[in-house]
């Protein structure tokens, strides 16, 4: 049984893509880039953004870290709350809960805004651990998050914890950190990206989260 269930926020939890490409949006005009059609902006959904403005758009990584702090002069008073959570993850939360799981985020997105979104919608009380990154970017790296996460958690057996998320960074920190991946097709991520990654498991919906969890464990 997974004992410990850690979930990505953005993308698996909640649909966050408009208030992320606002505020990528409102950063990149800032510091006088040309901005693309919102949908080219999806692979900003997800990774660490420091990182993203670099494979991007070419900056030095000292750029990239101004373009982040401007970002989040947008996403922190708007931005956050451009948002919602998917239908179904309340129900699959409490369920969860309710048969005695232990639940953690593990998200690139720092703690501070990461516990704001989770209370603003109603979720932290599901929660037993805000797993983030954090905000001088010593925590970053999807894999890093979840370390740390699972250290936060008490280092537990890596054959009880499972990550759930959208991305192939989330697939690929989950085999660095030796625990099990389920991939959110619902989420930014196709399930091409998942499978480049290593996934082997797909919730298509909010709902089948649960079911493909028992699938999971039968194995």
């Amino acid at each position: 049984m997974y004992k410990y269930i850690l979930f990505d926020l953005d993308g698996t939890l909640t649909d966050s893509a408009t208030g992320i490409i606002n505020a990528c949006v409102f950063a990149m005009e800032k510091n006088g880039f040309p901005v693309p059609d919102p949908a080219a902006l999806y692979p900003f959904i997800g990774p660490p953004l420091e990182d993203t403005f670099v494979e991007q758009l070419g900056v030095t990584p000292q750029k990239a870290w101004e373009m982040v702090e401007d970002y989040r002069i947008y996403y922190n008073e708007k931005g956050a709350f451009e948002n919602r959570v998917y239908d179904g993850i309340p129900d699959v939360l409490r369920a969860l809960k309710a048969d005695g799981r232990m639940l953690a985020t593990a998200t690139s997105k720092p703690y501070e805004s990461s516990s704001d979104i989770l209370r603003h919608f109603g979720l932290f009380q599901y929660f037993d651990l805000v797993g983030a990154a954090t905000l001088d970017g010593r925590i970053a790296r999807k894999s890093d998050v979840i370390t740390h996460t699972l250290r936060q958690l008490g280092n537990p057996d890596k054959s009880e914890a499972l990550m759930i998320g959208d991305r192939a960074g989330d697939a690929s920190g989950a085999a660095e950190n030796g625990i099990d991946f389920l991939g959110a097709l619902y989420g930014y991520g196709s399930r091409q990206e998942l499978l480049g990654a290593g996934a082997r498991f797909f919730a298509k919906s909010p709902a089948d989260i649960i079911p493909v969890i028992g699938e999971m464990e039968k194995c």
